[in-house]
């Protein structure tokens, strides 16, 4: 996106500070813990610990558990309150996710230290109650998404693939994805919630998240261990609810994503290993290359796409265009470029964005034609201009998703989020709440996309 916000929002807290303030907190009725440990190297690991109330709404909760191994500590975490004394580790809610209703759950995550083994927790508590993952001898609610009989996205379609210029399920039938991008996680993380992510898969609809990990302003370059666990975290939440997620490495400032080649390299590296095994992950390398080549952009894709394929040899990998995932148009040139020099890899696609009030006629007309040729991606549209701002062109949006549904092309819109401006699919303030899918939070622009996104999905099995 070709503009910044300068809203920050802090979603993870420093190792060791005290509590938050506020009334004490109720006992839980039951409750239910997933541990998992997503990552381990020598001495060190990355956790998830999934938190699931079953029993009466809870407002300001401690997690608490003690390490079966005196040389294990947590080092630092996040969604959280995190502190260590001894071998007991209590975590203690931050003010967006105090609130535990019946069946909520919260996703935090860490890193840590050991020596000798790495054994799990054997028992956790919730303010004071152990959480057996019952309540009064009752099973605990299935977790949304995770089983295929469902009918999720991920559940009817599996590992996706490139098959000639289309996106394919494991049925090897073309397929359209429709769903939502994120703003910047590192402004408008408290949008991005237990609550909302029920509400973008149950009541959008939506196929997939978008997670944009902006390199620069104020993202990844900041804190590349912080902002990678974070991806992982909403990759993971995304897969509870049989969504895909759209890993975006958000480079826009400066344009040529060469710039940032070992970032890059580093950050797929280790979200391609610790995702490898699952089925949601798509990657997109290069969110909007500008001022650059398309030979440069070719040649960082060419460095960057063997790093993804030593760890996730299956996954689809999405290819940034010139002028801003133009296809080159906002340059000057067209789709020509990459038809006769494409990337040398498999199993890739390749980017368009499109901004509804700004670009028209001339974009849609590359866009025909290149989908004959090329594999196209969506992965970002606005309905308004290219600015992010002003009026929402209701006529032009609705002539892009008409074309884009004819020619099975996925698409993410620009943003799920309450950002003070046009493109934002909530009214600002919505993400301080727990509605996000009601008229009355939802802008024009998200009543639109909301409608679009939420009409029954044609996922051929056969």
């Amino acid at each position: 996106m070709r503009r910044i916000s300068a809203l920050l929002a802090v979603c993870a807290t420093a190792l060791g500070l005290t509590t938050l303030a506020g009334p004490p907190a109720a006992a839980a009725t039951g409750c239910k813990v997933d541990y998992t440990i997503t990552n381990q190297w020598q001495g060190g690991f990355q956790a998830g610990v999934k938190v699931t109330n079953l029993g009466d709404p809870v407002s300001g909760w401690t997690l608490k558990w003690t390490w079966p191994d005196s040389g294990q500590k947590v080092t630092q975490g996040w969604n959280a309150t995190w502190s260590q004394s001894g071998s007991t580790v209590s975590v203690t809610n931050v003010d967006w996710n105090r609130t535990l209703a019946t069946g909520g759950a919260t996703d935090l995550g860490f890193t840590g230290t050991f020596t000798g083994s790495n054994p799990k927790p054997a028992a956790f508590t919730l303010n004071g109650v152990a959480c057996t993952g019952s309540v009064g001898g009752e099973e605990p609610p299935p977790d949304p998404g995770t089983d295929p009989g469902t009918g999720t996205p991920v559940g009817i379609n599996g590992q996706l693939k490139v098959c000639g210029v289309n996106l394919c399920n494991q049925y090897n039938r073309p397929i359209q994805l429709r769903g939502m991008s994120t703003h910047g996680i590192q402004w408008f993380s408290k949008c991005y919630n237990n609550a909302s992510l029920d509400a973008l898969a149950t009541n959008w609809k939506a196929d997939l998240l978008r997670i944009a990990m902006y390199v620069q302003e104020q993202g990844y370059e900041t804190d590349p261990a912080g902002f990678t666990s974070r991806v992982n975290s909403y990759v993971d939440m995304a897969e509870a609810r049989g969504m895909y997620a759209l890993i975006d490495f958000h480079t826009l400032t400066p344009g040529d994503p060469n710039y940032n080649l070992d970032r890059a390299k580093t950050f797929f590296a280790s979200v391609a290993a610790r995702n490898a095994a699952k089925k949601n992950v798509i990657y997109e390398i290069a969110n909007e290359p500008n001022g650059v080549s398309w030979t440069a952009i070719k040649s960082y894709a060419e460095q960057v796409i063997p790093v993804i394929r030593a760890a996730d040899p299956d996954a689809v990998v999405i290819v940034g265009t010139r002028g801003w995932s133009s296809l080159g148009v906002s340059d000057g040139s067209n789709e020509t470029e990459v038809v006769n020099n494409p990337v040398n890899a498999t199993n890739i696609m390749y980017t368009f964005h499109f901004y509804a009030a700004s670009h028209k006629d001339t974009y849609r007309a590359t866009v025909s034609r290149a989908a004959a040729k090329l594999p196209l991606f969506v992965t970002e549209f606005g309905t308004v201009s290219a600015t992010g701002g002003g009026a929402m062109d209701q006529a032009s949006t609705t002539a892009w998703l008409d074309l884009l549904d004819q020619l099975k092309i996925s698409y993410a819109n620009w943003t799920y989020s309450d950002a003070n401006e046009s493109s934002a699919a909530f009214k600002p303030g919505t993400c301080n709440g727990t509605d996000y899918s009601s008229s009355g939070v939802l802008t024009e622009s998200g009543a639109l996309v909301k409608s679009r996104i939420s009409t029954p999905d044609s996922f051929p099995t056969s």
